[in-house]
Protein backbone atom coordinates (compact mmCIF):
# COMPACT_ATOMS: atom_id res chain seq x y z
CA UNK A 1 0.00 0.00 0.00
CA UNK A 2 1.46 3.35 -1.01
CA UNK A 3 2.05 6.03 1.61
CA UNK A 4 0.34 9.43 1.33
CA UNK A 5 2.38 12.29 -0.11
CA UNK A 6 3.58 14.97 2.28
CA UNK A 7 5.07 18.12 0.74
CA UNK A 8 7.27 20.40 2.87
CA UNK A 9 7.97 23.97 1.70
CA UNK A 10 10.77 25.85 3.48
CA UNK A 11 11.15 29.51 4.46
CA UNK A 12 12.89 32.47 2.85
CA UNK A 13 16.66 32.19 2.60
CA UNK A 14 16.58 28.53 3.61
CA UNK A 15 16.31 25.28 1.63
CA UNK A 16 14.91 21.77 1.94
CA UNK A 17 17.52 20.77 4.52
CA UNK A 18 15.69 22.69 7.26
CA UNK A 19 13.18 19.82 7.34
CA UNK A 20 15.71 17.08 8.13
CA UNK A 21 14.89 16.80 11.87
CA UNK A 22 11.21 16.34 11.00
CA UNK A 23 11.60 14.12 7.92
CA UNK A 24 13.50 11.61 10.01
CA UNK A 25 10.30 11.20 12.04
CA UNK A 26 7.89 11.26 9.08
CA UNK A 27 9.46 8.99 6.48
CA UNK A 28 7.92 5.79 7.84
CA UNK A 29 4.36 7.15 7.41
CA UNK A 30 4.58 9.41 4.36
CA UNK A 31 6.29 9.81 1.03
CA UNK A 32 8.05 13.05 1.93
CA UNK A 33 8.71 15.58 -0.85
CA UNK A 34 10.79 18.62 0.16
CA UNK A 35 11.59 20.74 -2.90
CA UNK A 36 13.63 23.92 -2.93
CA UNK A 37 11.55 27.00 -3.67
CA UNK A 38 12.50 29.07 -6.73
CA UNK A 39 15.52 31.21 -5.94
CA UNK A 40 16.67 28.92 -3.14
CA UNK A 41 19.03 25.99 -2.59
CA UNK A 42 19.75 24.17 -5.83
CA UNK A 43 17.44 26.41 -7.89
CA UNK A 44 18.70 29.36 -10.00
CA UNK A 45 18.47 32.80 -8.42
CA UNK A 46 15.05 34.41 -8.54
CA UNK A 47 14.57 37.20 -11.06
CA UNK A 48 13.97 40.76 -9.93
CA UNK A 49 10.32 41.38 -9.14
CA UNK A 50 9.39 37.74 -8.48
CA UNK A 51 5.88 37.36 -7.04
CA UNK A 52 4.12 34.90 -4.77
CA UNK A 53 2.39 33.51 -7.86
CA UNK A 54 5.80 32.91 -9.46
CA UNK A 55 7.04 31.04 -6.39
CA UNK A 56 3.89 28.92 -6.23
CA UNK A 57 3.92 28.16 -9.96
CA UNK A 58 7.61 27.30 -9.72
CA UNK A 59 7.04 24.58 -7.15
CA UNK A 60 3.60 23.29 -8.23
CA UNK A 61 5.14 20.79 -10.63
CA UNK A 62 6.82 19.03 -7.70
CA UNK A 63 3.52 18.43 -5.90
CA UNK A 64 1.41 15.36 -6.74
CA UNK A 65 -2.34 15.90 -6.72
CA UNK A 66 -3.94 15.33 -3.35
CA UNK A 67 -0.83 15.94 -1.24
CA UNK A 68 -0.72 17.05 2.36
CA UNK A 69 1.02 20.42 1.88
CA UNK A 70 3.02 21.98 4.71
CA UNK A 71 4.62 25.41 4.44
CA UNK A 72 6.96 27.18 6.84
CA UNK A 73 7.05 31.00 6.99
CA UNK A 74 7.38 32.12 3.32
CA UNK A 75 6.58 28.51 2.39
CA UNK A 76 3.30 28.84 4.30
CA UNK A 77 2.27 31.75 2.06
CA UNK A 78 3.19 29.64 -0.98
CA UNK A 79 1.14 26.74 0.41
CA UNK A 80 -1.85 29.02 1.02
CA UNK A 81 -1.60 30.35 -2.53
CA UNK A 82 -1.59 26.79 -3.86
CA UNK A 83 -4.60 25.84 -1.73
CA UNK A 84 -6.43 28.85 -3.13
CA UNK A 85 -5.45 28.59 -6.81
CA UNK A 86 -4.45 24.92 -7.24
CA UNK A 87 -6.78 23.14 -4.80
CA UNK A 88 -6.48 19.84 -6.65
CA UNK A 89 -2.91 19.59 -5.36
CA UNK A 90 -3.79 20.12 -1.69
CA UNK A 91 -5.57 17.52 0.45
CA UNK A 92 -4.75 19.37 3.67
CA UNK A 93 -2.98 22.67 4.33
CA UNK A 94 -0.59 23.20 7.25
CA UNK A 95 0.88 26.65 7.86
CA UNK A 96 3.88 26.60 10.20
CA UNK A 97 5.19 29.84 11.74
CA UNK A 98 3.07 31.78 9.26
CA UNK A 99 2.31 35.46 9.13
CA UNK A 100 -1.24 36.57 8.42
CA UNK A 101 -2.81 39.94 7.68
CA UNK A 102 -0.01 41.94 9.31
CA UNK A 103 -1.02 45.06 11.23
CA UNK A 104 0.61 48.35 10.19
CA UNK A 105 3.09 47.94 13.04
CA UNK A 106 3.91 44.36 12.05
CA UNK A 107 4.37 45.41 8.42
CA UNK A 108 6.65 48.28 9.41
CA UNK A 109 8.77 45.85 11.43
CA UNK A 110 9.27 43.37 8.59
CA UNK A 111 9.98 46.14 6.08
CA UNK A 112 12.60 47.46 8.47
CA UNK A 113 14.21 44.01 8.44
CA UNK A 114 14.15 44.12 4.63
CA UNK A 115 15.93 47.47 4.66
CA UNK A 116 18.56 46.03 7.01
CA UNK A 117 19.14 43.15 4.59
CA UNK A 118 19.45 45.58 1.67
CA UNK A 119 22.05 47.64 3.55
CA UNK A 120 24.03 44.82 5.21
CA UNK A 121 23.16 41.24 4.29
CA UNK A 122 25.63 39.74 6.79
CA UNK A 123 24.14 41.75 9.64
CA UNK A 124 20.66 40.67 8.54
CA UNK A 125 21.66 37.00 8.58
CA UNK A 126 23.17 37.36 12.06
CA UNK A 127 20.00 39.07 13.31
CA UNK A 128 17.86 36.28 11.86
CA UNK A 129 19.87 33.61 13.66
CA UNK A 130 19.55 35.54 16.92
CA UNK A 131 15.79 35.94 16.43
CA UNK A 132 15.32 32.28 15.54
CA UNK A 133 17.62 30.50 17.99
CA UNK A 134 18.46 32.78 20.94
CA UNK A 135 17.75 31.02 24.23
CA UNK A 136 16.88 27.70 22.59
CA UNK A 137 18.51 24.30 23.08
CA UNK A 138 19.17 23.83 19.35
CA UNK A 139 22.72 22.51 18.90
CA UNK A 140 25.46 24.93 17.82
CA UNK A 141 26.16 22.58 14.89
CA UNK A 142 22.61 23.01 13.60
CA UNK A 143 22.74 26.80 14.07
CA UNK A 144 25.96 26.78 12.05
CA UNK A 145 24.25 24.78 9.29
CA UNK A 146 21.43 27.32 9.14
CA UNK A 147 23.96 30.13 8.99
CA UNK A 148 25.78 28.42 6.13
CA UNK A 149 22.56 28.07 4.12
CA UNK A 150 21.60 31.69 4.77
CA UNK A 151 25.01 33.09 3.80
CA UNK A 152 25.10 31.00 0.60
CA UNK A 153 22.15 32.93 -0.84
CA UNK A 154 22.49 35.07 -3.92
CA UNK A 155 21.83 38.42 -2.22
CA UNK A 156 19.65 39.94 -4.96
CA UNK A 157 17.60 36.76 -5.16
CA UNK A 158 17.19 36.70 -1.37
CA UNK A 159 16.05 40.31 -1.29
CA UNK A 160 13.41 39.88 -3.99
CA UNK A 161 12.08 36.74 -2.24
CA UNK A 162 12.16 38.48 1.13
CA UNK A 163 10.06 41.28 -0.33
CA UNK A 164 7.44 38.64 -1.25
CA UNK A 165 7.53 37.38 2.34
CA UNK A 166 7.18 40.93 3.65
CA UNK A 167 4.19 41.89 1.49
CA UNK A 168 2.29 38.86 0.14
CA UNK A 169 0.13 38.31 3.22
CA UNK A 170 -1.70 41.51 2.22
CA UNK A 171 -2.35 40.00 -1.23
CA UNK A 172 -3.62 36.74 0.26
CA UNK A 173 -5.54 38.14 3.20
CA UNK A 174 -8.83 39.05 1.50
CA UNK A 175 -9.10 35.63 -0.18
CA UNK A 176 -8.17 33.28 2.68
CA UNK A 177 -11.82 32.51 3.38
CA UNK A 178 -12.12 30.93 -0.08
CA UNK A 179 -9.70 28.13 0.90
CA UNK A 180 -11.89 25.10 1.57
CA UNK A 181 -9.46 22.32 2.51
CA UNK A 182 -8.94 21.27 6.12
CA UNK A 183 -6.19 23.38 7.59
CA UNK A 184 -3.84 23.62 10.54
CA UNK A 185 -2.01 26.75 11.74
CA UNK A 186 0.83 26.13 14.20
CA UNK A 187 3.53 28.36 15.62
CA UNK A 188 5.82 28.73 18.62
CA UNK A 189 4.74 30.54 21.75
CA UNK A 190 7.88 32.69 21.69
CA UNK A 191 8.05 33.41 17.94
CA UNK A 192 8.55 37.19 17.72
CA UNK A 193 7.66 37.47 14.03
CA UNK A 194 5.06 34.81 13.27
CA UNK A 195 3.30 35.28 16.56
CA UNK A 196 0.55 33.23 18.21
CA UNK A 197 -1.77 36.16 17.48
CA UNK A 198 -1.07 35.72 13.76
CA UNK A 199 -1.76 32.00 13.99
CA UNK A 200 -5.13 32.63 15.64
CA UNK A 201 -5.78 35.31 13.00
CA UNK A 202 -5.05 32.78 10.24
CA UNK A 203 -7.24 30.10 11.81
CA UNK A 204 -10.12 32.58 12.01
CA UNK A 205 -9.64 33.63 8.38
CA UNK A 206 -9.66 30.11 6.95
CA UNK A 207 -12.89 28.19 6.63
CA UNK A 208 -11.87 25.02 8.48
CA UNK A 209 -8.69 25.55 10.48
CA UNK A 210 -7.46 24.67 13.95
CA UNK A 211 -4.74 26.67 15.70
CA UNK A 212 -1.97 25.16 17.81
CA UNK A 213 0.72 27.04 19.75
CA UNK A 214 3.75 25.04 20.88
CA UNK A 215 5.00 26.25 24.29
CA UNK A 216 8.50 27.67 24.82
CA UNK A 217 9.36 27.59 21.10
CA UNK A 218 10.71 30.25 18.75
CA UNK A 219 10.46 30.61 14.95
CA UNK A 220 12.27 27.48 13.76
CA UNK A 221 9.65 25.15 15.17
CA UNK A 222 10.38 22.12 12.93
CA UNK A 223 14.07 22.32 13.93
CA UNK A 224 13.70 23.27 17.58
CA UNK A 225 10.79 20.96 18.45
CA UNK A 226 10.56 18.35 15.67
CA UNK A 227 8.75 15.80 17.84
CA UNK A 228 6.06 18.29 18.89
CA UNK A 229 5.74 19.49 15.30
CA UNK A 230 5.37 15.96 13.92
CA UNK A 231 2.90 14.93 16.64
CA UNK A 232 0.75 17.98 15.92
CA UNK A 233 0.92 17.46 12.16
CA UNK A 234 0.18 13.74 12.14
CA UNK A 235 -2.67 14.12 14.62
CA UNK A 236 -4.22 16.75 12.36
CA UNK A 237 -3.78 14.73 9.16
CA UNK A 238 -5.25 11.67 10.84
CA UNK A 239 -8.40 13.46 11.97
CA UNK A 240 -11.57 12.71 9.99
CA UNK A 241 -12.75 15.36 7.57
CA UNK A 242 -15.51 17.57 8.92
CA UNK A 243 -18.88 17.24 7.24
Amino acid sequence: MSKPNLVLLHGVGLDHTMWEPATALLADRFTVIAPDLPGHGSRPPAREGVTLTDLADGVAGDIPAGSHVVGFSLGALVAQHLALHRPELVATLTSVSSVCRRTPEERASVLDRLRTAEADFAASAAASLERWYSGTDVSPAWVARTESVLRANDVRSFLTCYRVFATADAELGPDLGAITVRALAVTGEDDPGSTPEMTYRLASALGDCRAVVIPRTRHMLPVERPEAFVDTLTTFIGEPAHV
